[in-house]
């Protein structure tokens, strides 16, 4: 172990040790905004998304606090017009084993009509915080396994989306300044710190509603995830090791219930379903369980899901007509 942490090894869990880096969501197609500062406001009203996920449930390996990545997120957007364009705000707590992330970003988008659709060209500022927890080292000596201690970056991210009314397709990427994590090490007086390095990552999405009939609406949508030529991959900067995708099917029936079925690469196979309800069926609950499909020996057979966001109103750009009156005519 040269130049990375020892947690790294916990990132393998997943398959696809670079991916991982970034916290993945099986309802990735009810929320732009975990992928790309551009969906800010794109809808035209404000929606606010809390997302829940446990993934590889119940995985200990040799973690004492076990090894099953945890994340819960937050998200919210708002279209402001003055701005031409919208802002959006987004936390996420990510936990893997001993290593633990608070990300915040701030986003921003603007809007650009195009076609029948609205092009949204986003920019993004990120703050993370990356916290070590105890490890016990095989080698004593070994100047890289980290003391417990954090450390905290600035980063930025981009994208570009396009809203139309039958489709939507968006293309970003984060971490643009790679930024570099230092920990002190367990090794007291070596004067060596422990290292943690986040890779660019680049996200495509996309999903297109197809009406079958008046009530039912089936919308197919797919994620392609890549880890950019960086540190990790300079051996081999086009490896198809460093790409990941996602492919789903859902339909949703009188805009109120929806149940679709997922795939990710290498991964598991995805069951969706979830209502919509409240005034104007602004509330909507979903609910997600993966199917663990590949590397069981590394993984739990399992992962779960829970997603419960709000529709704000759509602000009202109607103008309250004039009362006119004879009294004041000339």
């Amino acid at each position: 172990m040269k130049n990375y942490l020892f947690g790294i090894g916990a990132l393998l869990l997943a398959g696809q040790a670079m991916a991982q880096q970034q916290p993945q969501f099986s309802h990735y197609g009810f929320n732009g905004l975990n992928l790309n500062p551009a969906y800010s406001g794109i809808k035209g009203y404000g929606e606010i998304t809390a997302i829940g996920r446990i993934q590889y449930f119940g995985y200990n390996a040799t973690f004492d606090d076990g090894g099953s990545p945890a994340t819960a997120s937050l998200t919210a957007s708002l279209p402001v017009p003055v701005l031409a364009g919208g802002i959006g705000i987004g936390i996420y707590r990510d936990r893997i084993a001993q290593l633990n992330t608070t990300n915040v970003q701030l986003s921003y988008s603007r809007h650009l009509k195009l076609g029948e659709g609205t092009l949204g060209l986003g920019v993004q500022g990120i703050f993370n915080n990356i916290y070590q927890g105890t490890y016990r080292a095989n080698d004593e000596t070994d100047i890289f396994v980290p003391k417990e201690g954090s450390d905290g970056k600035l980063d930025m991210g981009a994208g570009v989306w396009y809203e139309a009314p039958k489709f939507y397709l968006g293309l970003s990427a984060n971490n643009l300044l790679r930024s570099g994590y230092r920990f002190s090490s367990q090794v007291q007086g070596s004067g060596k710190t422990a290292q943690y390095l986040i890779e660019n990552h680049a996200y495509l999405t996309g999903g297109y509603n197809i009406d079958l009939n008046s009530s039912v609406i089936l919308t197919p949508t797919a994620l392609v995830k890549v880890v950019l030529p960086g540190k990790f991959s300079d051996n081999d900067k086009l490896a198809l090791r460093n790409t990941s995708y996602e492919v789903g099917m859902r339909a949703t029936f009188n805009d109120r219930f929806w149940g679709g079925l997922g795939y990710r690469s290498q991964d598991a196979f995805t069951a969706l379903g979830g209502i919509s309800f409240a005034k104007d069926n602004a509330l909507r609950l979903g609910l997600a369980y993966d199917i663990i499909a590949f590397g069981q020996d590394a993984k739990a057979a399992s992962s779960f899901e829970i997603m419960l966001g709000y529709r704000l109103p759509k602000p009202s750009m109607a103008i309250r007509p004039a009362i006119r009156t004879p009294r004041y005519s000339f």
